[in-house]
């Protein structure tokens, strides 16, 4: 076997812990079928499958685990030995956040920032992927948990309720059916691993269905599941509330459950120092802020969760 490129081998541990191989041809600047015909080329030389590639993305083989174990550790101490030597730039941010929060509530707030602050240069990943802050080359996160991250830094932006909601064609084809009364009503289940609609039926009484029309395993899922009129979704209230407005999405009832998960800004120690972040951290909590206290008014009847 001849000797295999260090590059082939780096790209390889970078899909490898991305998971998905749009996402690293994105961050590789290279098409996705450049980077795939690399894979390609590394599993010739090597004459192993390292990947099982479907729908969701790429997940490594058990003879791609043992390769990843075998070199990954030594390109992350070449990237730790070199990272002194880079200039670190304090009037650019890169930012990770979740396409719900980004696409309902980050996204046309950004118009503010970057009018008052031009210089900042804002690098956006839209992602549910949680980063890894020690190989990505990500400053900081807005994610959606209980403030729980190990060894990073989180500071709470706002809470979170959940309703029911439904598209309006399912609506309208439900003619006269109780908005109030969900067991007339086909209700797809939550991919929250404790199923939220227990707690839902647990406080506004009612029994769960014995079965769902459908299960899905991601919110990205749920909320699409229920704009395409499959049934009725647990909405969250912030994320859906653009849906809501434009009239895609109804909510069944004016009945709200807070949740104990809320909005954080995520940061590892290193990002304390960097200007720019300072800047973004201080006009997103104003912003939070401001929402706050402009929320609409959900008054659930009972504590959270």
């Amino acid at each position: 076997m001849s000797r295999v490129p260090l590059s082939l081998l780096q790209q390889f541990v970078h899909i490898a812990r991305l998971g998905n191989l749009s996402r690293a041809a994105d961050q590789a600047n290279l098409t996705v079928s450049a980077l795939s015909h690399q894979m390609r080329q590394l599993e010739e030389r090597l004459e192993r499958r390292l990947f099982e590639r479907g729908p969701r993305g790429v997940t490594l083989t058990v003879e791609g685990c043992e390769l990843l174990e075998a070199v990954g550790e030594h390109f992350d101490g070449i990237e730790h030995a070199l990272s002194r030597y880079r200039e670190r730039r304090h009037d650019a941010l890169s930012l990770s956040a979740s396409p719900g929060i980004t696409s309902s509530w980050l996204m046309p707030r950004l118009p503010r920032l970057l009018a008052a602050h031009p210089e900042l240069q804002l690098n956006l990943q839209s992602t549910s992927a949680l980063v890894n802050f020690e190989r990505e080359a990500v400053d900081a996160a807005v994610r959606y948990g209980k403030g729980e991250w190990e060894g990073l830094r989180s500071e709470r932006l706002f809470g979170e309720w959940i309703a029911p909601v439904a598209a309006a064609e399912l609506v309208a084809r439900m003619g006269d059916a109780d908005p109030l009364d969900l067991a007339q009503w086909p209700l797809i289940g939550d991919p929250n691993r404790n199923n939220r609609w227990n707690d839902w039926f647990a406080h506004y009484g009612g029994e769960p269905p014995r079965r769902y029309v459908a299960h899905v395993d991601t919110v990205d899922a749920l909320r699409q599941a229920a704009l395409e009129g499959l049934g009725v979704a647990l909405g969250r209230m912030v994320t859906s509330k653009s849906l809501i407005d434009a009239g895609r999405l109804v909510v069944l009832g004016d009945r709200y459950l807070p949740v104990p998960e809320a909005y954080y800004l995520v940061y590892p120690p290193r990002s304390q120092d960097h200007r720019g972040m300072a800047t973004f951290r201080q006009w997103l909590l104003e912003e939070a802020q401001r929402y706050e206290r402009q929320m609409p008014v959900w008054q659930p009847q009972a504590s959270p969760l």
